[in-house]
């Protein structure tokens, strides 16, 4: 039994005869009748008392009429549904962001991304880096933003900008000078994404560096929010790291003071997808306008990773 032999029946039922029936599907009227034949044909049972001026049901086609009625139905809906995704008329677009997605560019690309696409819902899932990576590769998520390094098995990955790493202190004598990694490990330290630890992408480099000097970092407190642990270092109570963004916007307590690493430390932000997969419409437009909303925002040239040139994969 076939899409066009129920779509023939339906039609039949409706207008009674297989000359009509043929007329709205502009097919010959012999050509209905043979679908018609070879569904009878194969359940070994008429489905229509023909003969009369117009084209009767059996019982055997009216129980298959309700059934013939949400066949169609559902694949004309899920038709209806894949042409308004490919249009951008409708669908749900999944993405991962990163950690401080908001200090670059989230509310931005939310309005402007609703204003052009009523239609299509969102579903932004903020995360550490990490799980953004994992949430990716099981498809989970179409795609997303984060922070290298992350572990890229069966990615694609397209860095975008990098974002230097900046120390930070509401004690002026500790950055007072470019920060060290053994003057660091002396700190008081309060680290951020506790539920991630070390696997979170700023974190592992920090604790790279301190590895290739025989050091080890240990965080005297560890929070869930870069806000939290901001007025935690705003109070006196320690040191944290932060990006330059969050170190720049309006969020960032006046008592918390900055400074660059002696050998500068980098936040590289990157698009991922799937290796083997292709992004839906609703998708490839939000990665687009993610990238060019990260790139209008860089002022200094050092921080692009890759300026002008459209990467494969974000549009």
């Amino acid at each position: 039994m076939t899409l066009n032999q129920l779509r023939a029946f339906l039609l039949a039922v409706r207008t009674g005869s297989f000359t009509a029936a043929a007329a709205e599907l502009k097919m010959a009227q012999a050509s209905v009748s043979e679908l018609i034949r070879r569904m009878e044909d194969e359940f070994g049972m008429p489905l229509f008392i023909r003969g009369g001026r117009r084209l009767v049901l059996t019982s055997a086609g009216a129980e298959l009429l309700p059934f013939a009625e949400q066949a169609v139905s559902a694949v004309d809906e899920g038709s209806q549904v894949l042409k308004s995704i490919g249009s951008l008329d409708g669908g749900v677009v999944t993405f991962g962001l990163l950690r401080n997605a908001a200090y670059y560019l989230l509310p931005e690309l939310v309005e402007e991304f609703r204003a052009d696409f009523p239609n299509v819902r969102l579903r932004l899932v903020g995360q550490n880096s990490s799980a953004v990576a994992a949430a990716v590769s099981e498809g989970e998520l179409e795609a997303g933003l984060v922070v290298l390094p992350i572990d890229d098995a069966g990615l694609k990955v397209t860095p975008l900008i990098r974002d230097e790493v900046l120390y930070a202190s509401a004690d002026p004598e500790r950055v007072a000078a470019p920060m060290t990694i053994r003057r660091m490990v002396k700190a008081d330290l309060i680290m951020y994404d506790a539920c991630y630890g070390w696997s979170d992408p700023t974190r592992r480099q920090l604790a790279e560096r301190a590895q290739l000097e025989g050091l080890k970092i240990e965080p005297t407190i560890e929070v869930e929010h870069v806000e939290a642990a901001l007025k935690l270092v705003a109070r006196g109570v320690g040191d944290t790291v932060i990006s330059r963004a969050v170190a720049e916007s309006p969020f960032c307590p006046p008592e918390v003071l900055t400074v660059p690493f002696a050998e500068p430390l980098y936040d590289t932000i990157a698009f991922i997808q799937r290796a083997s997969s292709v992004l839906s419409p609703g998708t490839r437009e939000l990665a687009r306008r993610a990238r060019s909303t990260l790139l209008a925002g860089i002022t200094d040239p050092a921080q692009r990773v890759y300026p002008a040139a459209r990467r494969p994969g974000v549009g």
